[in-house]
């Protein structure tokens, strides 16, 4: 027991090998202090030494670069992409073409032609609207009874418009223009809301500033100059329009930068489809 102690210890002044007996342990215990034998040993102070491998910061990831309008919100965006796809004799300031190689006043409207194309609008109207009832997608609920609406009074005017001028009332093919455009609405309403938001706001936004000077322009041409209830709105369009941006822009901030640029891409397409109705 004594002899594991003392191997355990060190003692001060003591050389020899041989364990030292107890009694001796005794007396250097009176004269000296006990010092455990791991700390006999001199200590050496703690060398910190740089690494040689830097670490490298994490970087942020770039930001990337603010799309037009992106400040004042969504809408303006989508007004952007959309201003740039008119002509310069369109929209002088901000059209991104060059001018449409037959002018807009070279144009000869006739009435047979015009209530077809009322026809066909009709449909597509329709369908806009019992999407946004039905609401596939709960967002689509927001713009039920916008005053917006066309389906009714563009109804109105076909009947009118028959009866004043003694015209027979189209039918529309199955495969027509606003059919087929009515059919890809229901189907992207369902899957692709981004999409369907970009046809749903060029068609009722571009209605009511270049479609009500065309309008206009049809009227005084072929229709005596008769206001057509399809221009026609019962508040202030200004107001209507301000609700139903605001309403896009608060569904817009649910997306992702992915989703914005998905809408935008489809506003080429909606601005295809209107001249061939």
């Amino acid at each position: 027991m004594a002899n594991a102690l003392l191997r355990d210890v060190c003692v001060p002044g003591v050389t020899s090998s041989r364990p030292p007996s107890t009694e001796a342990f005794r007396n250097v215990l009176h004269s000296h202090a006990l010092t455990p034998r791991r700390a006999c040993r001199p200590l050496r102070r703690a060398v910190v030494r740089p690494s040689k491998v830097q670490a490298h910061a994490t970087e942020a990831p770039p930001k990337s670069k603010a799309r037009p309008g992106e400040k004042k919100g969504f809408v303006e965006e989508m007004r952007f992409v959309a201003m740039k796809l008119h002509t310069k004799d369109q929209a002088p300031k901000e059209g991104g073409k060059e001018a449409a190689p037959q002018p807009f006043q070279k144009w000869e409207p006739t009435r047979e032609g015009y209530l077809r194309f009322l026809v066909e609008s009709k449909l597509v109207y329709d369908a806009l609207e019992q999407i946004v009832q039905q609401a596939p997608v709960p967002e689509y609920a927001r713009f039920q009874n916008t005053g917006l609406e066309r389906a009714g009074p563009v109804s109105t005017d076909i009947d009118n418009l028959a009866a004043e001028y003694s015209l027979q009332k189209p039918q529309p093919a199955a495969d027509g223009p606003g059919n087929n455009y009515a059919n890809f609405l229901r189907e992207v309403s369902q899957s692709e809301p981004q999409v369907f938001m970009c046809h749903f706001y060029n068609t009722y936004f571009a209605h009511t500033a270049g479609g009500r000077m065309i309008g206009s322009k049809v009227s005084q041409m072929i229709l005596d100059n008769k206001q057509l209830n399809f221009y026609k709105y019962d508040s202030d369009v200004k107001e209507l329009l301000g609700n139903v941006r605001d309403s896009i822009n608060e569904v817009a901030e649910t997306w992702t930068r992915e989703q914005k640029d998905k809408c935008l891409d489809e506003t080429e397409k909606a601005f295809s489809v209107s001249p061939c109705i």
